[in-house]
């Protein structure tokens, strides 16, 4: 529950933070001290993202593949659901038509006789003349039932496990416990060929059955998990099938040895009574295994079945075509997001709704308080603070709620926000120093009528940040000197006014970029994985060690641009680090600045400015013909401008001492090339 609570706080803290500049995290305990935001405020924010949890996600990066496994995920839901109008729609329709037309009225089985079957728990088993296994003698708490024995075939695509009802078993089983139930934790198949005289597992790929408990499905049996089991409550008393399919159709030599596992290891006598096992090498499709309802209805005409049987029909069917298709589609990318489904530290967590929130008590998650519905600030009153949304909205409403709520035209901080962070990050600074926190506690604006009008202007314009851009780039203040007066800097030390142009040194990511692109390294493709460039071992815990050292800046994913590293919480990459690159696990709504003789040490011998100056250097080298036309080439790449007479003889002594790299070394270690004028 702390894990959560803390996820969500997070949520809320990045939010409000980055889209309307408030430090709405500082009301979880209290009324915020300083700014007007409840604690009830808080609390509706983190309903907002009540439905969510974090962690990792699967993703379509190919726009195809992703409206395919839409279409069959949307399916697959319908089919559960029993929903009427997609079942019965014409596409669908055409899928279960021309399901029946290919499938056999009666599948071929083949009926296994296992030459051995035994309890490994004490038990009793006896083969019946209808070729099933039946338990008897002594009940244990757990079962594993081993089956061995020859096949007469050669090819098997799938296997079918009855089980079957018994009036010897509590409520006639086909379980062995006193509800009739059982749990088949695992089924586990493998194989001994005479030619290799070693057993093999075999693959299975799919698993489907005739019914499932509630989150007791026959897939559960060949998940790996021993946690998780097939299961057929309420429905004992009657026999039931699963089809387990192959991942690869298996050819038998003669003599072959097949052997089957059955665990049940839940405890409880939970373990079967009564079952058979048979083979096909029949196609996957034409096996699906039906309940005794659905036989009888593809006894009846098409023509002639009622709308229900028809839903009955599709239902079934369609679940089956949209798991077959579903597997046909490449694994989905894993991305670290907030979902209502997603696999992290504790395992897969899967939100059917959103959780309930509270108003705790000084924050204390042992004191609840009242309940809270989704909302957001109730000082702003451009929309109601609360989301007034139906009991049956989905999780994803609550979001679009908040979403409209930013996006609002009359929202007095939203655009203020965005339009203060494109002037910070054109000047070094917003007009407000705090682009994180507009409230009591942040900086005050230097030019609030200006900022308002900015602010104006992009919302006026669609939102349009390229409207933005131009007319900060185009303006007189963003094409001043940075060259200030004895009067200007007597006034206005620090520049508040905007008098002057004030020097940037670039970040690390742009300083990195930009001393790639000038050595001709620079890989401008989009998208696509990070890059680790450090190699890791195992540490000590779970933080692996790095070794930033150990990456060779020759292969072709080396000139990726900055924003695809892969950066580690906590475990910082020095050639990074000496620029000021931020700690990734803490907020840093602006970059800091120092100027250091280790960050000089760094620059000067780090292993990717060296192998950038011989890069330089040999692009100089390619393009024109003479040391003289070389340094120059390589002062017009880094500095953008010629260089002058005393320059040239500067860089062509180190030149012809040191070699041009020396020279590309210099200038991209000059601050010409790191700083912005």
């Amino acid at each position: 529950q702390s894990f959560e609570y803390l996820d969500r706080d997070d949520l809320v803290t990045q939010t409000m933070g980055a889209f309307v500049s408030t430090t709405a995290n500082c009301a979880r305990c209290h009324a915020h001290k300083f700014d007007p935001i409840t604690q009830a405020d808080y609390f509706a924010l983190q309903a907002v993202f009540a439905g969510l949890t974090k962690g990792d996600v699967p993703f379509d990066a190919n726009p195809e593949i992703a409206r395919q496994r839409r279409r069959w995920q949307e399916l697959q839901l319908a089919a559960e659901q029993g929903t009427r109008e997609v079942l019965l729609a014409p596409e669908n329709a055409a899928l279960v038509s021309a399901w029946e037309s290919t499938r056999r009225a009666t599948p071929d089985w083949t009926l296994w006789s296992p030459s051995a079957f035994v309890s490994l728990e004490g038990a009793s088993f006896r083969r019946l003349p209808d070729q099933s296994i039946i338990a008897e003698g002594t009940r244990p708490l757990t079962e594993t039932a081993v089956l061995s024995g020859t096949l007469p075939m050669t090819r098997i695509t799938a296997v079918r496990l009855e089980v079957l009802a018994d009036e010897k078993f509590p409520a006639h089983g086909p379980g062995r416990a006193d509800n009739g139930n059982f749990h088949l934790n695992e089924l586990e198949i493998s194989v001994q060929q005479p030619s290799t005289n070693l057993s093999q597992r075999v693959a299975i790929r799919t698993a489907t059955a005739d019914f499932d408990q509630e989150g007791w499905t026959i897939l559960q049996a060949i998940d790996g998990n021993p946690k998780t089991a097939w299961a057929i409550f309420p429905q004992v008393g009657q026999n039931h099938q699963a089809v387990l399919e192959l991942t690869e159709p298996l050819t038998l030599e003669p003599g072959a040895q097949l052997s089957i596992v059955l665990k049940q290891v839940h405890g409880g006598a939970h373990i079967l009574g009564r079952w058979r096992l048979s083979f096909s090498d029949a196609e996957a499709q034409s096996l699906l295994p039906l309940p005794a309802d659905i036989e009888s209805v593809l006894s009846i005409p098409p023509a002639e079945r009622t709308p229900e049987q028809d839903v009955s029909l599709a239902s079934r069917v369609l679940r089956a075509v949209a798991a077959r298709e579903l597997r046909t589609l490449p694994p989905p990318d894993l991305v670290f997001a907030a979902a209502a489904q997603a696999a992290n530290e504790r395992g897969m967590v899967q939100l059917a709704s959103p959780r309930e929130i509270r108003l705790l008590k000084r924050g204390d998650l042992n004191q609840p308080g009242e309940v809270v519905g989704p909302g957001a600030l109730s000082a702003l009153t451009h929309l109601p603070a609360r989301f007034d949304l139906p009991a049956t909205a989905p999780e994803s409403a609550r979001r679009a709620a908040l979403a409209d709520w930013l996006a609002h035209p009359e929202n007095p901080l939203t655009w203020r926000s965005i339009a203060n962070r494109v002037w910070h990050y054109h000047f070094g600074r917003g007009l407000c120093d705090t682009p994180n926190d507009f409230g009591r506690m942040g900086g005050a604006p230097s030019h609030p009528e200006l900022l308002d009008w900015l602010a104006c202007e992009l919302r006026d314009h669609g939102g349009s940040l390229k409207h933005l851009h131009r007319l900060i780039c185009t303006s007189e203040t963003y094409l001043q000197s940075s060259q200030a007066n004895t009067d200007q800097l007597a006034r206005d030390p620090e520049n508040w006014l905007w008098g002057r142009r004030t020097r940037q040194r670039l970040d690390a990511d742009s300083y990195r970029d930009a001393m790639l692109a000038v050595s001709g390294q620079l890989n401008p493709t989009m998208g696509g994985p990070g890059v680790a460039y450090f190699s890791s071992r195992p540490g000590p815990q779970a933080t692996p060690v790095l070794d930033y050292n150990d990456f060779d800046w020759n292969r072709p994913e080396a000139g990726r641009r900055s924003i695809y590293r892969v950066v580690w919480r906590g475990i910082a990459d020095p050639f990074m680090d000496a620029l000021d690159f931020p700690d990734m696990g803490l907020l840093a709504p602006s970059r800091g600045f120092s100027a250091s003789p280790l960050q000089s040490l760094v620059l000067l011998n780090h292993r990717l400015v060296l192998h950038s100056a011989n890069k330089l250097a040999q692009r100089a080298e390619q393009t024109a013909s003479t040391p003289a036309a070389q340094v120059r080439q390589i002062v017009q790449w880094v500095w953008l401008r010629e260089p002058t007479p005393e320059e040239m003889d500067i860089l062509q002594n180190l030149q012809a001492a040191h070699g041009t790299a020396a020279v590309s070394r210099l200038l991209l270690n000059s601050n010409e090339f790191l700083f912005v004028d």
